[in-house]
């Protein structure tokens, strides 16, 4: 077996993949890979370019190789252009929680879909996406930002506090980050609604809804969090009429793909007082556009989508390669495959 790493990596890492893979032959050279812009960057620098032998090199050893660790490029687009010359590629381990979306936007053929198998880093980012969550609720319930004021003043102010124990959180997706969501919610005394396709009880979570009763869930909530990938059928579910029935003291908090929501409506709902506050990690479009609103509004905690990521991501994105390359060479079905159909 022949393994090609196809983005950048600490070369100690690469090594732990040889080493549990004694028999594959591990493709490496961090010199035809873009460098890095930060610790854990899957894309590398935009300004990288390979020279002709470079360039001739790599597309070598992608074609050679039977497994991707990574996608070369790390987009759709570039996706497509390296399966066209991999004929011999069976698996790629992307690195995103939901790589389904740069699957599907490589638009490949049903023919190399059938017959490559992608599986993606979901669950990696769960317990980061967690913390920010509760980062943003804390910051909000305390209002972080009249204590930078009272102290910018220094202003001996007493006022009373919100809190979180003993308030409702709506988790609407309760795959890993919203059980992780949950894991943390029950330390901060708060009681979880659960909210999912069939609405099923889940371990963790003290009571479930299915999504036709998101607006139900909504209306019993002090705050509200989405964790859902972006699919067809999720495109535009928490509309105007989801978020309309949340409590006007209510923070409501996206950290899953901006298109779940209609923004639109929900700028509309803070700056107009009907919600107390949001935290969000994810818009639609991204990059947002320099003159949204919710670049400056002062009930928002912002992260520009990248709240996910860990200086550890590439520790745990091997670990689970490396799960995955025992799986695949025993024949056995790998962890996060992702639906080819559905695109997650």
């Amino acid at each position: 077996m022949r393994i090609m790493i196809a983005t950048p990596l600490e070369a100690e890492l690469a090594g732990r993949i040889a080493a549990a893979e004694p028999a594959a032959d591990v493709l490496f050279d961090p010199a035809l890979l873009p460098p890095p812009r930060f610790p854990n960057d899957h894309r590398g620098d935009p300004e990288f370019a390979r020279d002709a032998a470079g360039e001739a090199r790599f597309n070598a050893m992608l074609a050679d190789a039977d497994v991707w660790f990574g996608i070369p490029g790390d987009t759709g687009p570039s996706l497509a252009s390296a399966l066209a010359r991999a004929p011999a590629v069976r698996w790629v381990q992307c690195s995103w929680a939901g790589s389904g979306e740069q699957v599907r936007a490589a638009g490949l053929p049903r023919a190399t879909l059938d017959r490559v198998i992608f599986t993606s880093a979901a669950g990696l980012h769960a317990g980061m996406l967690a913390e920010f969550t509760f980062l943003g609720l804390l910051a909000l319930r305390k209002d972080l930002r009249r204590l930078e004021r009272v102290r910018e003043r220094r202003a001996w102010d007493h006022y009373p506090n919100g809190e979180l124990a003993g308030s409702t959180l709506a988790i609407v997706g309760v795959g890993s980050i919203g059980a992780a969501i949950a894991r943390a919610a029950r330390g901060f005394g708060m009681h979880t609604l659960g909210v999912t396709r069939e609405g099923a009880p889940r371990e963790g979570i003290d009571e479930m809804f299915a999504m036709r009763q998101v607006s139900e869930a909504f209306a019993r909530s002090d705050a509200a969090v989405v964790t859902l990938p972006a699919t067809e059928a999720t495109r535009g579910l928490i509309d105007a009429p989801a978020l309309a029935a949340l409590p006007r003291h209510a923070i409501f908090c996206n950290v899953g793909r901006g298109s779940v929501v209609d923004q639109a409506a929900l700028i509309e709902a803070l700056q107009g007082g009907a919600l107390a506050g949001a935290v969000l990690d994810v818009f639609d479009p991204e990059p947002l556009p320099p003159d949204n609103p919710l670049w400056t509004m002062e009930n928002v905690v912002f992260a520009p989508h990248t709240m996910a990521l860990s200086i550890r991501e590439n520790e745990r994105l091997v670990d689970l390669f490396i799960e995955n390359l025992r799986r695949f060479s025993r024949g056995e079905a790998l962890l996060n495959r992702i639906d080819t159909f559905e695109f997650y």
